[in-house]
C-alpha cells in the first residue's frame, strides 16, 4: 500500500467539478499537490479558485493535447491522477473531434510521460458512460462496452490507450470508472444541478430530458474517497475499478426528493434540446462496487439523502447560484 502523505501527486483536469474535490481530498491527506488548469488568458483557474487549499497548492497551466507540456509535469510527480478531459455529453454530438484529440490523445500524452519518468502510479479517469444501457444488473467491471456517445466512446478508447501501456510497458496504471458523480460545484448541465438551480432561481417550471433512466448516483465526497484509496492501493494496478454506492434509483424519483428537499412542487416537463439522440440514451446504470470494497475496504459515507442536502445547501448559496445561468441550457 502507498502512503501518500509527502507523496507529489499531479491532478489533471484539476479546475473541474470533481478535479478540484480531488485536490482538496489529496491536500487533506498531506499529499503535494500539482494541480493542472487548462490553459486560458484570463488566468483563471476554474473551481480550485474555490478550494479551501488553493494557497498551498502548485496550480500549473496548460493543456493535455501538447505531448511536451505533459512529459514537463508529468516529470517528479510520483502519483498521476488523469482526470483532463471533455465531459460534456449533448456537445460530443455536435464535435466529436475535439473529444478524441483531448481524451484519447490526451491519455496516450500523459501515459507516455509517466512510462518514460518512472511515475509509481497513474490513475486514469473513466466513466460509467463507457457501459451504456445495462445488458445485466448490478454492472460489474466485465460488463460489455457500449459506446452509446462520441463521448463514451473517446473513454473507451482513453481507457484502452491507459491499459495498453499497463500491458506493453508495465506501465503501473488503474483505471477508475466512476458511476454518475453529483455536489457542489457541478455543471448545471447534469440533472441534479439543473433541478436545483431551476428551483432556486424561482422558475416556473422544471425544464428536462428523458426522467425514465436509472442511475446510480455517487456524492463527490465517496467518489473521491475512491480515487484516492485506488491510487494507495498495489492490488489495482492493472485492475479497472467501478465507483459507486450500489443503489439504484430513477431520475424521477431523484427530482421529486429534490423538490420535497427544496418544498417545492413545481411542474416537470419536457425540454426536447434536453433529450438525447435516439439509440443514445443510456437507459439503466447501476453499479456492482464489490471489487473497490473487496480491494480497498471502501464503503460509501454519504447516502443520497444526505448528498442532495449538501449539494442543495451550496447551490442555493446566494454567491454560488448566481455563478449558473439556470434559465440557459448549454451543452
Amino acid at each position: 500500500m502507498i502512503n501518500i502523505k509527502g507523496k507529489k501527486i499531479l491532478v489533471t483536469g484539476a479546475d473541474g467539478f470533481i478535479g478540484s474535490h480531488l485536490v482538496e481530498k489529496l491536500y487533506k491527506d498531506g499529499a503535494n499537490v500539482k494541480a493542472l488548469s487548462c490553459y486560458n488568458s484570463f488566468n483563471y483557474w476554474g473551481w480550485l479558485e474555490e478550494t479551501d487549499c488553493l494557497k498551498e497548492i502548485e496550480v500549473v497551466n496548460g493543456d493535455i493535447r501538447d505531448s511536451a507540456f505533459c512529459r514537463a509535469i508529468v516529470r517528479n510527480a510520483d502519483i498521476v491522477y488523469n482526470l483532463a478531459a471533455l465531459i460534456a455529453i449533448p456537445y460530443s454530438y455536435t464535435a466529436p473531434d475535439s473529444y478524441v484529440d483531448t481524451n484519447v490523445k490526451g491519455a496516450l500524452n500523459i501515459c507516455s510521460a509517466a512510462r518514460d519518468y518512472d511515475v509509481t502510479r497513474v490513475i486514469q479517469m473513466s466513466t460509467s458512460e463507457v457501459y451504456g444501457t445495462a445488458q445485466y444488473v448490478p454492472i460489474d467491471e466485465n460488463h460489455p462496452l457500449q459506446p452509446q456517445s462520441p463521448y463514451s466512446a473517446s473513454k473507451i478508447g482513453a481507457d484502452a490507450v491507459a491499459m495498453s501501456f499497463y500491458h506493453a510497458f508495465n506501465l503501473p496504471v488503474t483505471i477508475a470508472r466512476p458511476f454518475n458523480a453529483y455536489g457542489p460545484r457541478q455543471s448545471a448541465r447534469a440533472v441534479i444541478p439543473a433541478v436545483i438551480t431551476q428551483i432556486a432561481s424561482g422558475a416556473s417550471s422544471i425544464k428536462l430530458g428523458d426522467i425514465t433512466p436509472t442511475r446510480d448516483f455517487s456524492y463527490v465526497g465517496d467518489t473521491c474517497k475512491g480515487l484516492t484509496m485506488l491510487g494507495q492501493c498495489d492490488e489495482a494496478v492493472g485492475e479497472i475499478c467501478n465507483i459507486g454506492t450500489g443503489f439504484e434509483i430513477s431520475i424521477a424519483e431523484t427530482v421529486n426528493k429534490i423538490k420535497e428537499i427544496m418544498n417545492s412542487n413545481i411542474e416537470t416537463i419536457t425540454d426536447d434540446k434536453r433529450m438525447r439522440p435516439k439509440g443514445s440514451e443510456v437507459r439503466r446504470l447501476w453499479c456492482d462496487n464489490s471489487k473497490l470494497k473487496k480491494l480497498t475496504g471502501f464503503h460509501p459515507d454519504y447516502t443520497l439523502e444526505d448528498g442532495l442536502k449538501l449539494t442543495i445547501d451550496w447551490f442555493t448559496q446566494s454567491k454560488n447560484l448566481s455563478k449558473y445561468k439556470a434559465e440557459i441550457y448549454n451543452v
